[in-house]
């Protein structure tokens, strides 16, 4: 039976747009309003991560009626599993509270998994407002190395922007969603893996189109992130030599001083115990795909 066929909104909308927030009550509202005048309408799911500036208010007074998710602290990029969990359509689409749709994208992504049944999940082409220039991840994905799949539209990739992808829902939550030792940055690596292991077609498709309107400047902590969940994703899913590898250059790094090496060390040791008890190897074919990525990387071109 098609996906599609299993709708439980009742509506026959198809599509859920689930968004995570935190403390960002204004960048949220302008997304809602957006998100809201999209044609196809779809229901709107808010997951609030223990906001304190009058999110949970705004959200309910806001009239696109989007449902409230409270789970009372701050989930990370969990939250996005918690909404999937709670939608009713088949496929569900991610933004967070500063990214937004194109209107008919969400149409097409629908008729695309309709079409490809071994279809998981559409990254999309984002656009990086105000100035509505190409957000540079594009090219990376655009670029992939890895095989081209009969079964499944657009560009095979192990890799996508957390805010800008639609997923099939039932294959998202078979994968097991986003990590929570990961909490944020970086974390759709992961994710990629398990649904490709599982397989489940992860592509980019450029006909997709999301906007993008992040604040100026880097996150405080992200690179220490990256770097962090860089490792955790080694020792979660990759072979015990390139854990070790990946973790003596983050050694290296401490002792030579370099910035940031030291917390991300501290927050690994911290997570190590629980990522080496949920430890599970990719099957050889996946990684060899890593491995091939890794290596156009190394040579300076595209993932």
């Amino acid at each position: 039976m098609r996906e599609h066929a299993r709708d439980e909104s009742g509506d026959g909308v198809r599509t859920t747009v689930a968004i995570i927030t935190h403390n960002r009550r204004e960048s949220l509202i302008r997304t809602l309003d957006r998100l809201q005048a999209l044609p196809e309408r779809p229901p709107l799911l808010v997951v609030d991560n223990g906001s304190t500036d009058g999110t949970a208010e705004a959200v309910r007074n806001h009239p696109s009626g989007a449902q409230l998710l409270s789970p009372g602290h701050n989930t990370g990029a969990v939250g996005r599993t918690l909404a999937a969990r709670h939608a009713r359509t088949p496929y569900v689409a991610f933004s967070d509270d500063d990214s937004w749709w194109e209107p008919g994208a969400l149409k097409t992504a629908a008729a695309l998994f309709d079409s490809y049944p071994r279809l998981g999940l559409l990254a999309a082409r984002t656009v990086v407002q105000p100035g509505g220039c190409e957000d540079p991840v594009n090219a990376l994905l655009a670029g992939s190395p890895l095989p081209p799949r009969t079964d499944v539209p657009g560009t095979p990739v192990l890799g996508f922007l957390g805010c800008a992808v639609v997923a099939r829902r039932s294959a998202f939550l078979e994968a097991g969603g986003y990590q929570g030792l990961l909490f944020l940055g970086g974390e759709e690596t992961l994710l990629a893996y398990d649904l490709t292991a599982a397989g489940w077609g992860v592509v980019y498709e450029p006909s997709l189109i999301s906007h993008h309107d992040p604040a100026p400047g880097e996150r405080p902590g992200r690179t220490v992130a990256l770097r962090r969940n860089s490792l955790l994703t080694a020792w979660l899913r990759r072979p015990l030599p390139v854990a070790l590898r990946a973790t003596a250059g983050l050694v290296n790094d401490w002792g030579r001083g370099r910035p940031g090496a030291g917390r991300a060390l501290r927050e690994i040791l911290v997570r190590l115990p629980s990522a080496l008890r949920q430890r599970r190897k990719l099957p050889g074919w996946v990684e060899d795909q890593i491995r091939l990525v890794e290596s156009r990387a190394a040579r300076g071109g595209p993932l």
